[in-house]
This record gives structure tokens, C-alpha cells and sequence, in this order.
């Protein structure tokens, strides 16, 4: 029969094996991630257009970013995130006129927050927009970067904005969890790195007075899995050409 000391040393034999064996194999998950093949962007895919009757009073909407706001993983314009605010906002509502939409962006792939002043400088140069859409912070969670500090690079962006007289809209950090080209454990893990930073950005946008809003993992009126769980960019998740996306299924 084993002793007390065997048991323990068993146990803590067992323990290091579990530990060491979960790091390789996230260790592995890694370097798989790392070395797919991921979406470009598609340099024929500009983003700039306009939209809505010509008689009808002028909006310039300019989007700025990561590859979300590129329209990265999509292969039409009216498939974009800016492509389908664009078109909400030419076509008008019940409570809102139709506009004529001047659609621009600044994005670049592989944005983080830091990169975000720059964008803004360029948005800003000439013609003034009326609204600037900000999506940002998955590769701000990917690179482990500290939330409170991606947070307020981002809250700076927004309030530089403002203080031009721009409208803003932010997205936060997608729900990393959903992309399939992560494998468990890893995919729950950026699920949960990307959650964090979503609150911390959430927090920081509240603080300069812009509407925000996140995207779920399986939005609602989205019956089956959308285009961003099942690809994935060289930055991030990209909107989904079914409208099962940021743009149309999100929290406010």
C-alpha cells in the first residue's frame, strides 16, 4: 500500500505533467495560429463612395481602425461594415431623412489603439467628418496589451473627435471566442482576453460621451454561424457578408 509520501510525490509528479503538457499544447496552438494562412487586404476594395440621393442633405461618414473597418474577408463594398451603414444611411428610417453619404476610411490592418492618433489626424485633414466609426482592440488583445492603457489611447481618439465637432461611434473588441481557427483551449482564452478589453474600452468610451457597442458571439436573428467564425484576417475577425455582424446584430 502507498505511503503519505508517495501519494504526495505522485501527486505532485501528475500536477507538473498537467501543467507542462496544457503549456505545450497551448505552446503548439500558438505557433499553429500564428502560421495559417489569413485574409489580406484587398487593395481593389476601396473604401470610398458615395451613396443616396444627390438632392439630400450631405453626410460624411469616415471609418477608422483595424481590418473591420477595411471591409478585410469580404469581396463587395456593400458588404463592409462601412458599405452597410452607408446603405442604412442613404435608404433613411421611419425617424430618420435619407442622406447623401460621402463613405471614407482611414483604417489600416493590424491597427491597436496606439495607432488610432494618427488615424484621427488623417480623418480630420480637409473636409470635416459628420460621424467617424472607430472599430478597434483585437489586435490590442492578441498582443496582450494592457486594457486600461489600450483603453485610453482609445478614449483619447474619441474625445479629440468630438472636441472637432465629429459624431463617434465605437465598436470594441470583437468576441475572439467565436473565430474557428482557434483551436480550445486557446480560443477561450482570446474569448476571454478579448472580453476584458471590450470592458475596459467600453468603460473609456462612456467616459467621453460616445455611443459603443460590442459584438455577442452568436447574435441575436443570426440562425446558424456567421462569416466571422468561421475565418479570420491578418488582424482580426472580418464583418460578415450576411449581415449577421457588428453592424446589424449588437449591444448597445
Amino acid at each position: 500500500m502507498p505511503t503519505a509520501r508517495q501519494l504526495g510525490r505522485a501527486t505532485v509528479i501528475t500536477i507538473v505533467a498537467g501543467t507542462v503538457g496544457g503549456a505545450a499544447l497551448l505552446a503548439g496552438e500558438v505557433v499553429i495560429a500564428r502560421n495559417r494562412r489569413y485574409a489580406q487586404p484587398e487593395m481593389g476594395l476601396a473604401l470610398r463612395t458615395t451613396m443616396g440621393p444627390t438632392t439630400a442633405p450631405p453626410l460624411r461618414l469616415v471609418l477608422m481602425g483595424d481590418s473591420s473597418s477595411m471591409g478585410v474577408g469580404v469581396e463587395q463594398l456593400a458588404d463592409t461594415v462601412g458599405g452597410q451603414l452607408a446603405t442604412m444611411l442613404a435608404e433613411g428610417t421611419p425617424t430618420l431623412p435619407a442622406r447623401h453619404v460621402q463613405l471614407s476610411s482611414v483604417g489600416v490592418s493590424g491597427s491597436r489603439s496606439t495607432d488610432l492618433a494618427t488615424q484621427v489626424a488623417r480623418a480630420l485633414l480637409g473636409g470635416r467628418p459628420d460621424v467617424a466609426v472607430i472599430l478597434i482592440g483585437a489586435n490590442d488583445a492578441t498582443t496582450l496589451r494592457r486594457p486600461t492603457e489600450s483603453a485610453a489611447y482609445l478614449g483619447a481618439a474619441v474625445r479629440r473627435l468630438r472636441d472637432a465637432g465629429v459624431e463617434v461611434v465605437v465598436g470594441t473588441c470583437p468576441d475572439l471566442g467565436a473565430v474557428r481557427a482557434l483551436a480550445p483551449p486557446l480560443r477561450q482564452i482570446a474569448g476571454w482576453l478579448g472580453r476584458r478589453m471590450s470592458r475596459a474600452q467600453a468603460k473609456a468610451v462612456r467616459a467621453a460621451g460616445a455611443p459603443w457597442s460590442t459584438w455577442p458571439a452568436r447574435p441575436a436573428g443570426c440562425s446558424g454561424p456567421t462569416r466571422a467564425r468561421s475565418a479570420t484576417t491578418a488582424s482580426t475577425p472580418p464583418p460578415t457578408a450576411t449581415g449577421c455582424g457588428r453592424t446589424r446584430c449588437c449591444r448597445r
